[in-house]
């Protein structure tokens, strides 16, 4: 997919492959195809790509992926049109980075 890329180098997402059981449900349940299959173990191919929704980590039984949902950016924006107010990522205090 060419997703979209919120912000670089700010993406909560972890994955420790180690405690990957190679049961795909990240592939299946990321929207932005951030994860793939590699030697029978998930791995990140674009960490920018996450929105941090946090279905991988919902779905990952081992519990190898971690992250923070409903941080970042794609939250920022949907805080920011329920509120009426510009959007924020809670990337830094008064930063209006989406």
């Amino acid at each position: 997919m060419n997703g979209y890329i919120y912000l670089s180098d700010v993406v909560t997402l972890e994955l420790d492959a180690e405690k990957c059981n190679g049961c795909r449900m990240c592939l299946i349940v990321c929207p932005h195809a951030v994860f793939e299959m590699r030697n029978k173990r998930a791995f990140i191919v674009n960490r920018d790509l996450c929105m941090e929704c946090g279905a991988c980590a919902m779905n990952c039984a081992p519990e190898a992926i971690k992250v923070k949902s409903g941080v970042g950016c794609a939250a920022g924006i949907i805080n920011g049109l329920l509120r009426g107010t510009e959007p924020t990522c809670d990337c830094g205090e008064g930063t209006n980075c989406c």
